[in-house]
C-alpha cells in the first residue's frame, strides 16, 4: 500500500510540473481567413505561423517562456473578426499576427487596443489601419497608397494614350487600392474611360466585360481579391477579349493560377520583393520546401511578425503589450524578409513595389523594380 501511495504522488508531482509548465507558456495567435474565399492566405498565414512558433520555441523561446500558438478564423468577416479579437483579448493574449483583409484588421484593432493586445498585420495595407492613431498596431508589408502609386507609374509608362479601366469590389481593401491608383494616375495625367464597382462573391462579370469590350479597354485595373479576378479573366477570354489584367498583392497565390489556368498568362500585379528569393530566407524556405510547402504570398511576412514580435519581447524583457511596442518602434530588426524599422504611426520605413507577371504554367516573376 505504502508503495502504491509513493507511485500515486509520483504520478500527482509529474502532473502538477507538467500543467505548471504550461501555465508558464506564452499563447500567441495569428488570425486570418482559415475559411471562406480568402482561405488561400489564410493558409499561408498559418504556415508562417507555425513554423516561427516552432522555430522560436527550438531556439529557446521568449524570456524563458516556449510559445504555444491559436489560430483563429475570421473568414474575412469584418463582425467575425472584431468578435475573434475580443475573445483573444478577454484570453489575454499578447500578441496577434493578423488580419489579412483590411476590413477585418481595421474593426478588430479597436478590440485589440482595449484589450492590450499588440497587433502586427502581415498583409492588410489599407492606410486607414495605421493612420487610425492607435497605440497597438503594425504591419510588416506596405500600403495601398504606395501599391497603388506603383501600379499607376507603370500603367502610365507602359500604356500611355490606351483606354484604361478600374474596378473593385467595394471592401476596405479593394476599394482603397483601387482609389489610390485612380489618384495616381490621375496626376499623371492619365484619366480611366471606365470606373465600375462589383461585389465581393460575384461569379458574373459579363455585364462588365461587355462594357469592357464596348469601350474597347486595353488594361483592367481590379481593386479585389484573387477569386473574382480569376474570373472576370476567365470571363475576358471567353468573350475574346484580350484586355490586360492588372491587380494588387493579392493575386500573390497559385489559387489564383489554378482558377485561370493557362488564361491567366499575362496578368500583371504588384507585390513586395518576393522574400523567397531573400538571402535571410534561403534555410527557411528549405525548411519549408522539406515540408512540401511553398511559403508564396504572406507566408513569410507572417515569419516576419512572430520575429519582429518575439525580438522586441526579448528586448523589453516581457511580453506587456505597450512595452513590447515601444520595443518595437525604437528598434530595427531583423527578420526573414530582411531588415525592418518602423515610423511613429507603425509602418515599415521601407518597401518597394514590384510589378509582377503570371506565366502559362502558373507561376510569376517581377518584370520591374528589384524582385529579390
Amino acid at each position: 500500500m505504502k508503495s502504491l501511495k509513493l507511485i500515486g504522488l509520483a504520478f500527482g508531482a509529474s502532473i502538477a510540473l507538467s500543467s505548471a509548465a504550461f501555465a508558464q507558456d506564452v499563447t500567441v495567435a495569428v488570425a486570418g481567413p482559415m475559411t471562406g474565399g480568402e482561405s488561400a492566405f489564410g493558409r499561408q498565414m498559418k504556415n508562417g505561423a507555425e513554423m516561427a512558433v516552432a522555430d522560436i520555441n527550438a531556439a529557446g523561446g521568449v524570456n524563458g517562456k516556449k510559445l504555444a500558438l491559436s489560430v483563429e478564423d475570421d473568414a474575412c468577416d469584418p463582425k467575425q473578426a472584431r468578435s475573434i479579437a475580443e475573445k483573444i483579448a478577454g484570453a489575454k493574449i499578447p500578441f496577434v499576427a493578423g488580419h489579412y483583409c483590411s476590413s477585418s484588421s481595421i474593426p478588430a484593432s479597436e478590440a485589440y487596443a482595449d484589450g492590450n493586445v499588440l497587433q502586427i498585420t502581415p498583409a492588410s495595407t489599407n492606410p486607414k489601419f495605421t493612420d487610425s492613431g492607435l497605440w497597438n498596431v503594425a504591419r510588416v508589408c506596405g500600403r495601398d497608397d504606395q501599391q497603388g502609386l506603383v501600379a499607376a507609374q507603370f500603367i502610365a509608362k507602359n500604356y500611355k494614350g490606351k483606354n484604361i479601366a478600374i474596378l473593385n469590389d467595394k471592401t476596405t481593401y479593394g476599394k482603397g487600392l483601387a482609389d489610390e491608383t485612380k489618384k495616381a494616375l490621375n496626376k499623371a495625367g492619365v484619366t480611366e474611360k471606365m470606373y465600375e464597382s462589383y461585389n465581393k462573391g460575384d461569379k458574373d462579370f459579363n455585364a462588365i466585360v461587355s462594357r469592357l469590350k464596348r469601350d474597347n479597354i486595353d488594361l483592367v485595373y481590379v481593386g479585389g481579391y484573387h477569386q473574382e479576378s480569376g474570373l472576370l479573366l476567365r470571363q475576358m477570354r471567353d468573350q475574346g477579349l484580350k484586355t490586360v489584367l492588372m491587380a494588387g498583392d493579392a493575386l500573390a497565390d497559385k489559387e489564383y493560377a489554378s482558377i485561370t489556368g493557362p488564361a491567366g498568362e499575362g496578368t500583371l500585379f504588384t507585390f513586395g520583393p518576393d522574400p523567397r528569393n531573400k538571402p535571410t530566407a534561403k534555410k527557411i524556405v528549405e525548411a519549408f520546401k522539406a515540408k512540401n510547402i511553398d511559403p508564396e504570398g504572406y507566408t513569410l511576412y507572417t515569419y516576419a511578425a512572430m520575429q519582429v514580435w518575439s525580438e522586441a519581447a526579448k528586448k523589453a524583457g516581457t511580453t506587456d503589450a505597450k512595452k513590447v511596442m515601444a520595443a518595437i518602434k525604437a528598434g530595427k530588426w531583423d527578420t526573414v524578409i530582411g531588415p525592418i524599422e518602423y515610423d511613429s504611426k507603425g509602418d515599415i520605413k521601407q518597401l518597394d513595389y514590384v510589378v509582377y507577371k503570371w506565366d502559362a504554367k502558373g507561376g510569376y516573376a517581377s518584370i520591374s523594380g528589384n524582385g529579390t
